[in-house]
């Protein structure tokens, strides 16, 4: 008997430090709170496993939805919408387990479990777990998320052409200075891909009077 007594107050004991350490944002309580009623239940669930599984998980607002940080780098995050809520991992593309890359292939939602419209959906306690504490170890680990390197922009030149048409009207050569890459890009890519010189003779001679007139080579169909 009092061997059972103890276990249980050291049961309780450790129940009573989990929830002393564990860091609750009052913003999320009042995220979930205004959230439709099918979600609450599901972000409570993912809310208190998160906090179960990773004492030292620190809870914080951004971008406008509940994120779960992890040594001082971010580690999961969950949202609710009108229809649906979602969860994803910010590492989720160093896990290494092969049902989260699966899922996170063929997700229809923010996050990497797809649309989740009930508990239901979540997949087990077990694998949840498995994934958060796969999470926590990348961060203890100091493992960064690379970034791809950012496109290389590409300076793509006015024909001599082309440039020596606009050269001869004032108002068409401002016009087109003050137009974006993109937009040079239309009138370029339109005069190259003329089969014949008369055609693109007779494009340029177009292209220069719509340009005059502050028109984009697709204006017609601009709102």
């Amino acid at each position: 008997m009092v061997v059972v007594v103890i276990r249980f107050l050291d049961n309780f004991s450790r129940k009573i430090k989990l929830v002393f350490m564990a860091t609750y944002d009052p913003r999320i309580d009042a995220y979930i709170e205004k959230a439709a009623e099918f979600a609450r239940p599901i972000m409570n669930h993912v809310r208190e496993l998160v906090h179960k599984v990773c004492p030292d998980v620190e809870e914080t607002m951004k971008w406008s939805f509940p994120h779960y940080d992890y040594r001082g780098e971010m580690m999961c995050s969950m949202a609710a919408f009108k229809q649906h809520c979602a969860f994803g991992f910010w590492k989720a593309s160093l896990m290494k387990d092969p049902d989260l890359v699966e899922t996170a292939k063929s997700e229809v939602a923010m996050g990497h479990l797809g649309r989740i419209t009930s508990v239901k959906d979540l997949p087990s306690d077990r694998k949840l777990t498995s994934w958060i504490k796969e999470a926590m170890a990348l961060n203890d680990q100091g493992i960064k998320v690379v970034k791809a390197p950012p496109k290389k922009t590409v300076v793509l030149e006015t024909p001599d052409y082309f440039a020596k048409a606009l050269k001869k009207n004032k108002a068409a050569q401002k016009e087109y200075d003050a137009f974006s890459p993109s937009a040079k890009k239309e009138y370029i890519t339109w005069l190259e891909d003329a089969k014949t010189e008369a055609t693109r003779d007779k494009r340029m001679e177009q292209a220069v009077e719509w340009i005059a007139e502050g028109k984009q080579r697709n204006w017609k169909y601009m709102k």
